[in-house]
């Protein structure tokens, strides 16, 4: 089996398992039965458990970080030729690069966001230190633009409401299926990813901008 099926195999098995399962609850083990190889082809081609969580976060976040830098970089564009560039138009650019990026590694955001939300609810800090070290610069510049929509806001207050933004967001697309499948069986109607990002973008506008003048 050549090496790069190897890989891709423990990542596959381990980006499922540990979006279905959590971090903690799922072992070694159970991603090499489920990749069929063995333990050490894990130990060979990641080190250890944490670097192949890492490594996970790695698969989506290059494609992600690299599409968001240039959804942002059309957007500075449109700043220098004097466009005002609204919070809503920030937002769905980011979004846009989700949606993008995971398409182009054949997988789903909603894995994607259930991952980062578990990166949160479990505690995994050595993620959140690889994150800082490798892809702060885009994150940066995405908090960048959107600071400067609200240049008055209080820092704190803007600390706070970002969170509860990014909160909202990573729940509301990590939970679009179940969410989605209420929708179907309780009110007979169904609505696409797209058109949920669409009813959704406003609503992240409004937890920024509400009542910013502190």
């Amino acid at each position: 089996m050549p090496p790069g099926d190897t890989v891709d195999r423990i990542l596959d098995a381990a980006t499922v398992l540990f979006a279905e399962r959590g971090f903690a609850e799922t072992s070694l083990r159970t991603i090499t039965s489920t990749a069929d190889v063995n333990l050490a082809a894990v130990n060979y081609h990641f080190g250890s458990k944490k670097e192949l969580i890492q490594a996970v976060f790695a698969r989506f976040m290059g494609p992600f970080c690299n599409e968001l830098d240039r959804q942002m970089a059309l957007l500075e564009a449109d700043i220098q030729s004097g466009k005002d560039v609204k919070l809503e138009r920030i937002l769905f650019a980011a979004l846009k690069a989700l949606l993008t990026s995971t398409q182009e590694i054949g997988d789903r955001p909603q894995r994607f966001m259930r991952l980062v939300n578990l990166s949160y609810s479990q505690s995994q800090e050595h993620l959140r230190q690889y994150m800082v070290t490798h892809y702060q610069k885009s994150y940066g510049h995405f908090i960048a633009m959107i600071k400067r929509t609200m240049p008055e806001m209080d820092s704190t207050v803007f600390y706070w409401r970002l969170y509860f933004m990014l909160g909202a967001a990573v729940f509301n697309l990590s939970s679009y299926d179940p969410i989605r499948a209420i929708l179907q069986l309780e009110y007979h109607e169904d609505t696409s990813l797209e058109e949920a990002i669409d009813l959704l973008v406003p609503s992240l506008v409004g937890i920024l901008e509400a009542d910013n003048a502190k």
